[in-house]
This record gives structure tokens, C-alpha cells and sequence, in this order.
């Protein structure tokens, strides 16, 4: 019970927290505007860099992991989209429910990787992090401008959005600084510091951000795009792990990220982007509800069926 508690009770209760200060305490929106922007442009990837920066690339099995997670975002996207058109949804919400179905809280996923596993785990979610989210932007980003009003997507320019993502960037720095045998003295205690601040910050963060009054917008499209998140896409990539022959470890932390609930960011491209932003709001919220549930429940169907130390 120890390790369950000490993986999913400081997560959650930072969510909470961040639900309560929000309220009660700090309830302007520049605060928690400043603290988002700090996470992702500082914090975050300096998280990234530290943690890939530790890790022995020869010893992990970035290829079977690329393949197992790229493959079950693109099956993922295209569920999101046939679901999206199944309920008679239009362009602005069918962006939201594919945010829904494949964006994850890499956040949530960095607190529990390394709860229960340690460093080997951390490490592992930092390599996650690298695969999945390149992947993301470059099948959310055209998306949102194909079916939209506005003219056709520049390649260039989609192109440079993605590799100017800061967390595109930290997993960069991360897998050279691997290359080149870590971070030099001194500033890797730093960036590890820095890093470990992200995950309190954010998750913070994530809790002044949730809204349980928007749970009633468009519910039964809200639960499927749940059901797709964080039971079939964890599934899914599940099954493509054991497919492709990885080990328990790389198994365990590529199907614990791919079952987190979206990225709370997610509202915030939508409302950049031309999407559904209540939508994305409502299903944001929702998933975040449901993974107090579901992934426990991963992690203990994954502890019964895999040699998991």
C-alpha cells in the first residue's frame, strides 16, 4: 500500500491543492498565467534535459518504444476523429475530442514514474516524453487549420512550431547531453533542481485549472473520448509493447503515460487555435476525475502481469 499511497496521494492532492488555492487563495488569473508559462518554457524542459541527460541511450529500447507509442497515436487520431464524426461534431469540436484522445499530463505521468519506479523510471518518462510528444504536435497542429476557415497550413511553418516547442527542445539538449555523457558539474544539480520544481508547480497548476461546472456540456461524447484516453489507448499500446518484445520496465512507463488524462494545455491551444475551448475544458476536467480511478488500475494490471521489480 506504501508505494501506491506515495505515487498517487502527492499527485493528486497537488491537484486538489491547486483546485483550493485557486478559490480560495491566489484567485487571479496572472498568478496561475505566470506559473503556466514558467513550467513550460523553464521548468519542464529543464526536467527533460536533466533526466534524458542521466539516461545510458545504448541500454534503452528507443526504437521498439518509438514504434509501439507513434504507432498507437496514430490509430488513437484516427479513433478521435471517426468518434468526433460519429456524434455529428464539426471541426472546432472534433480538434477538441482529438486532444482528448491523444494528449496526455506528461506532469502526472513524470510524479508517478517516479513514485513507484525511481530514477530508471524517471529516465524512462523523460525518453517517453521525447517520442510521444514531437508525434502530437506534428498530427494536432495541421488538424486544426485543415478543416478550419482560415487558409491551408504552411509546412514551414508547422514544421518550425514544432521544433521551437521548448519541450521538443528539452528532450534534444536531453538525448546530446546523454550523448556526450551527461550534464557538466554544477549545472546538473541546477536543471535537476529546476526540474524537480515542475512537477509541484504544475500539477498546481492543474488543479486551478480544472472547472467541475462544465462536465454537463455535451457529457456522453465527453465519456466516450474518457473511455478512448484512458482505457483503449493505454491498452492499445499495451498490447503493441508485448508486440514488439520490450521489457517490463519500457512496457510499464510507455503504457502509464499513454493512459494520463489529457494535457490541461489542451484548452489553451483550442482557444488559440479555433477549437472547441469549453469542449476541451469540460473533457480536461472530466479525465482528470476518472484517472483518480483508472490509473491505480493500470498499475496494478501492470504489477499482475509483467515481471515488474
Amino acid at each position: 500500500m506504501g508505494p501506491w499511497l506515495d505515487a498517487f496521494l502527492p499527485a493528486f492532492g497537488l491537484i486538489a491543492l491547486g483546485a483550493v488555492l485557486k478559490r480560495r487563495l491566489l484567485r487571479d488569473d496572472a498568478v496561475w498565467a505566470g506559473i503556466e508559462k514558467l513550467v513550460f518554457w523553464v521548468l519542464l524542459p529543464c526536467l527533460l534535459a536533466s533526466s534524458l541527460s542521466s539516461v545510458r541511450l545504448g541500454t534503452v529500447p528507443i526504437a521498439g518504444m518509438a514504434a509501439a507509442l507513434w504507432l498507437a497515436l496514430l490509430i488513437g487520431a484516427g479513433a478521435s476523429l471517426l468518434l468526433a464524426r460519429a456524434f455529428g461534431q464539426g471541426h472546432a469540436a472534433g480538434t477538441s475530442v482529438l486532444q482528448g484522445g491523444i494528449r496526455f499530463n506528461n506532469l502526472l505521468g513524470f510524479a508517478i514514474a517516479g513514485a513507484v519506479f525511481g530514477a530508471p523510471g524517471t529516465g524512462l518518462a523523460a525518453v517517453t516524453v521525447g517520442l510521444i510528444v514531437p508525434c502530437v504536435q506534428i498530427i494536432i497542429t495541421p488538424v486544426f487549420a485543415l478543416g478550419g476557415a482560415g487558409p491551408r497550413p504552411d509546412p514551414w511553418r508547422v514544421l518550425r512550431q514544432v521544433a521551437l516547442n521548448p519541450l521538443i527542445l528539452g528532450c534534444v539538449l536531453g538525448f546530446v547531453l546523454a550523448g556526450l555523457g551527461g550534464l557538466p558539474p554544477g549545472l546538473g544539480p541546477l536543471a535537476r533542481t529546476l526540474g524537480q520544481a515542475s512537477v509541484s508547480l504544475g500539477l498546481l497548476a492543474v488543479g486551478a485549472a480544472l472547472g467541475a461546472e462544465a462536465m454537463r456540456d455535451r457529457f456522453t461524447l465527453q465519456a466516450a473520448t474518457a473511455a478512448l484516453k484512458l482505457t483503449a489507448m493505454p491498452a492499445l499500446t499495451l498490447a503493441l509493447c508485448l508486440a514488439l518484445g520490450l521489457e517490463a520496465l519500457p512496457a510499464t512507463i510507455a503504457t502509464v503515460f499513454m493512459a494520463q488524462p489529457t494535457a490541461t494545455t489542451a484548452y489553451v491551444m483550442a482557444r488559440l487555435m479555433g477549437g472547441d475551448a469549453p469542449l476541451m475544458a469540460a473533457m480536461t476536467t472530466m479525465q482528470h476525475v476518472v484517472a483518480v480511478v483508472t490509473l491505480p488500475l493500470w498499475l496494478f494490471i501492470l504489477w499482475a502481469f509483467l515481471p515488474l521489480p
